[in-house]
């Protein structure tokens, strides 16, 4: 059987489970790199303050985008599922679709360095976040289907799990007194 053999609701799952965790893990990373609390919190700021309730949501609400993701990328699977380099292929589509290419001015696409008041360089630096989580994403991706195990679904389901409960807990549960 190919890897490509899969049906719709596995794809989605597998999709959206490494693209989550792999949100999740990079995004925590460019957090405290980037320190994005004080980014996000400056006045001049597009992105809301971190502490906003729906911030927290973030990841959890990443399911929507892995379904997007695969509504998409379900009819082309053969193409990085099965064929040589498939890994890279896939981050290609991202690279080229969702990163560089964007329609509207994200900072680092083509339209974001073209329209964006945001110096360049600033954006190219600001790039290593989204480049790194579609990378590791798209070789997880490929990775699962192409040597499917138990391993693969309890470690990936698990850790997207733990992110969406993460995620939840964050915007839902009260905050102790004293912290915002």
């Amino acid at each position: 059987m190919k890897p490509s053999d899969v049906g719709f609701g596995r794809f989605f799952l597998r999709l959206t489970a490494c693209h989550t965790v792999t949100y999740m893990v990079v995004g925590f990373a460019a957090f405290v790199i980037m320190d994005y609390s004080t980014q996000f919190s400056a006045e001049c700021s597009i992105m809301k303050p971190t502490d906003t309730p729906i911030v927290a949501l973030g990841p959890a609400l990443q399911v929507f985008r892995g379904l997007l993701f695969a509504v998409v990328l379900y009819p082309f699977r053969r193409v990085f599922l099965d064929e040589e380099r498939g890994w890279l292929k896939l981050w290609g589509l991202f690279m080229g679709l969702a990163i560089l290419g964007t329609s509207g001015p994200a900072p680092g696409s083509f339209e974001g360095m073209v329209f964006l008041r945001t110096p360049v360089v600033d954006q190219i630096v600001g790039l290593w976040e989204v480049v790194l989580q579609t990378l590791l994403a798209s070789s997880l991706v490929v990775a699962w289907h192409r040597h499917p195990s138990r391993a693969w679904a309890v470690v990936l389901y698990g850790l997207w799990a733990v992110t969406v409960m993460m995620s939840l807990a964050g915007d839902v549960l009260p905050r102790p007194e004293g912290l915002s």
